[in-house]
């Protein structure tokens, strides 16, 4: 099942985690991307999509080279050391780290086992270096992959990579984030591959962000192949604590110093505030629902751009998710048809109700989309269910179009 690990850009692999996991309107998938939306779901797409960029479908990209460390080479011994020294703008550069010496760091990282199947990029090979290699410990073949490469310190990309995402989003049965006494951050998740489970294949990664920018980032299976491939033990080979371990181990930071900035230099991703108003969505969403009728169980906290609630009038948990996002002129004429209605103001409007694309049994989504003369759109989706993965909860959604109408088309979002 290997492919081309060059023909797979990092868009083109983002688009396709979009469509798997399926939690928006067709109509709105383009611009939501480009607006940096969906934050709990994004992250975890962004992280997949440098996942399966790679060889072997699992292969990692932005990967940078490690130099092998000294030790026996049990994850307790070899991954103490969780700091390392940024070199200087005097300091030459690191010597290139050849894709063979990255297996081999793997290996000696890992507990001891058979190795198989392996394969990687160097450092100073683009699109950036990955290793993947399928470890057998007695217990099973699994697949698992590591990748490096660096962030903005300090940005959005930086916070968000190491934030647990929503489970209105992502099914996973655990997610922490630690705070490391190098005051570098690394969140563990344990979750499945596909987003509706409909096979047995677990999907476990650790993502590492030190205080320079150095990103590393951990994924493991509970099979030989990240898709396609029948499992061959209950649950990845490493616990959550030896992926942390592993992610935190000295010589991925080093390997990543290796990375000519041609390769992986970061650059500041613009933040959502940039491109939308200060406006934050959940509580503002919370303002307009019909008083004294719904209860909310969760919340998208203040992040502006796009939030959602789940609420529940005593029927049923219902998912409300917003999206406000300024200068989207450009997409106007993708998103809206003939058949849209314009106000008086010029404002557009488009109406949207079917069956959920990837939800579960018996869900719909019912859309509202709108544009104002000067490209800010606001759009409004909710579904019949508490999460974009379950099965529907209520014959329809809570609120009525009328309603949704009423909250998109609200001045509040750009006060």
């Amino acid at each position: 099942m290997p492919v081309d690990q060059h023909s797979d850009p990092f868009e083109e692999r983002l688009a396709a985690g979009l469509r798997d996991t399926g939690a928006v309107f067709e109509t709105d998938r383009a611009a939501l991307v480009d607006a940096g939306a969906l934050k709990g779901r994004r992250r975890l797409l962004r992280r997949r999509a440098a996942v399966v960029g790679g060889a072997a479908s699992l292969a990692l990209v932005g990967l940078g080279g490690a130099l092998l460390l000294p030790g026996n080479g049990s994850p307790d011994d070899d991954m103490a050391s969780v700091g390392t020294s940024k070199p200087s703008a005097t300091t030459p550069a690191p010597t290139p780290v050849s894709g063979a010496e990255l297996i081999r760091t793997l290996e000696k990282l890992l507990p001891e086992g058979k190795f198989s199947q392996a394969e990687a990029r160097g450092t100073s090979e683009e699109p950036g270096p990955y290793v993947h290699l399928v470890y057998d410990d007695g217990k099973g073949a699994a697949a698992i992959g590591v990748s490096l490469d660096r962030v903005e310190p300090g940005s959005d990309q930086a916070r968000e990579t190491t934030q647990c995402p929503g489970k209105v989003f992502v099914h996973y049965d655990a997610c922490s984030t630690t705070r490391l006494p190098d005051s570098s951050v690394v969140m563990v998740l344990q979750g499945y591959e596909y987003p509706d489970r409909r096979v047995d294949t677990k999907w476990w990664t650790a993502e590492l962000v030190t205080p320079e920018g150095q990103h590393v980032s951990v994924s493991e299976w509970n099979a030989a192949a990240e898709k396609d491939s029948p499992t061959t033990r209950p649950e990845p080979p490493l616990s959550a604590a030896q992926l942390r371990k592993l992610a935190a181990a000295g010589a991925w930071r080093d390997a990543v110093d290796a990375i000519p900035e041609a390769i992986t230099k970061p650059s500041a991703r613009p933040s959502d505030t940039a491109t939308v108003g200060d406006v934050a969505i959940a509580p503002t969403l919370r303002s307009l629902l019909p008083k004294g009728k719904f209860t909310v169980s969760e919340d998208s906290g203040d992040d502006s751009g796009f939030g959602y609630l789940v609420i529940d009038d005593g029927k049923g948990k219902n998912f409300v998710q917003v999206n406000v996002q300024a200068d989207m002129s450009d997409v106007e004429g993708d998103l809206f048809d003939s058949g849209s209605e314009t106000l008086s103001d010029g404002t557009k409007v488009a109406t949207h109700q079917g069956a959920s694309e990837k939800g579960g049994t018996g869900a719909v989504t019912w859309t509202v989309d709108t544009m104002r003369p000067d490209g800010r759109r606001v759009v409004i989706t909710e579904l019949n269910s508490g999460a974009w993965h379950d099965a529907a909860t209520r014959d329809t959604p809570a609120l009525t179009v009328k309603q949704l109408r009423e909250i998109a088309l609200s001045p509040v979002w750009w006060s």
